[in-house]
């Protein structure tokens, strides 16, 4: 059975509105180019096989969260070989990231590669709710999607800054 056209222009559609969750979710489940490709491309494959199964009872970057979230998630217990092989100082910047233009990225790449390697060394629940709040989303959108309570998502976001917060803190200090 061949995907519909409706199928391909919709997830056309994501794609473009949508890029930036692909992108944060490699970034924050990844430490090598390679690792960044692998699971870039399994991602897009999810969210192709399960465009069908998108009622629309939620919004489209919900869905995609969700999707992108449980496939990291699945990918990562996988990795533990990979994870072995991951050398220091790898260069996470070289995952490609559309938030910015090329010389806005320049002067802050120093800083954004700090900040995903801080999310990196979190816990990987801690992970995605970081990555969540980050990306502005509410307790309630931040619950739909992990599919935790509310108020179970404040408490472990607490959690996650402080910890967050912990790896951080001689970066800034580092950059002055």
């Amino acid at each position: 059975m061949s995907p519909s056209a409706d199928h391909d222009s919709l997830f056309q559609r994501w794609l473009e509105d949508h890029r930036g969750i692909i992108v944060k979710v490699t970034r924050s489940f990844t430490s090598t180019p390679a690792d960044g490709a692998d699971l870039q491309q399994e991602l897009l494959l999810k969210l192709w096989l399960s465009l069908p199964a998108f009622a629309g009872q939620s919004k489209p970057s919900t869905w995609i969260y969700r999707v992108c979230l449980n496939t990291a998630l699945t990918w990562r217990r996988g990795t533990t070989r990979r994870e072995k092989r991951i050398e220091p100082g790898v260069d996470l910047a070289s995952v490609p990231t559309d938030a910015a233009s090329p010389a806005d990225r320049a002067g802050d790449r120093e800083l954004l590669e700090k900040l995903f390697a801080a999310i990196h060394a979190l816990p990987v629940s801690e992970r995605a709710l970081i990555l969540l709040s980050l990306d502005g989303l509410a307790y309630r959108e931040i619950a739909d999607i992990t599919g935790l309570t509310d108020n179970h998502v404040g408490v472990a976001l607490t959690r996650a800054r402080k910890r967050l917060a912990e790896h951080m803190k001689g970066v800034t200090n580092e950059l002055e």
